[in-house]
């Protein structure tokens, strides 16, 4: 995949290159200091990826985001942050992002995140990931998709809730004392319920309804 990397910090641009340059699936086709330039690198580059930055000087990397995402609607972005607050992650998630990762997280997550994104899925840093099904998880039973959730069984939001948070089927399980097929039966019956398919669908559906609304 053909990634942007976008921070004001020469140093954190260095580093990302070196540590992507061991990866055989990923190519860094440029690098941008502020959102201005990111938009413009984004537009002549076209690449796959864009793993923005937020606070930079002159256009931040959220109206970055919000502008890539509205005109390059095949490029994806993946946020890379040092902000774990609820604002900024329910602003990502609103401008368009399709990723969200603290920079506290190892390399490998980086990877799983580019690769996450470029296949079309969304990538959530997993403390943040709790947040936003939370989130939906209450609006959803208290608003107008009430009658869905309702339909939720107990267990149907206990193996959602860990899905979101990242687990494998194994590790559900093992968590709920069930077999993995169990664990599998009960989410597609609770994603069914709620008429989306993948975890990705879950965060656009939300976004789409209303359903998560930024805090702060």
């Amino acid at each position: 995949m053909r990634v942007l990397l976008v921070d004001d910090h020469t140093i954190v641009r260095e580093g990302l290159r070196a540590l992507l340059a061991e990866a055989p699936d990923v190519e860094v086709v440029g690098e941008a200091a502020d959102g201005a330039e990111a938009l413009r690198k984004a537009r002549e580059l076209r690449p796959d990826v864009v793993v923005m930055d937020l606070l930079m000087p002159g256009m931040n990397g959220l109206e970055a985001t919000r502008g890539i995402r509205q005109e390059l609607r095949e490029v994806e972005v993946l946020v890379l942050t040092m902000y774990e607050s609820d604002q900024h992650f329910f602003e990502v998630l609103q401008a368009g992002a399709s990723g969200y990762l603290l920079k506290g997280a190892s390399a490998a997550d980086l990877l799983a995140a580019l690769r996450a994104v470029h296949a079309g899925d969304v990538f959530i840093y997993p403390s943040m990931a709790k947040k936003l099904l939370s989130d939906f998880l209450t609006r959803a039973g208290a608003g107008e998709e009430g009658e869905r959730y309702a339909r939720l069984t107990a267990r149907e939001r206990e193996v959602l809730t860990l899905v979101a948070e990242g687990y494998t089927a194994q590790e559900i399980a093992e968590r709920l004392t069930l077999s993995p097929s169990t664990v599998q039966t009960h989410k597609t019956h609770a994603m069914r319920k709620l008429h989306i398919t993948t975890r990705a669908q879950l965060i656009r559906y939300a976004l789409r309804h209303g359903l998560i609304e930024r805090e702060g």
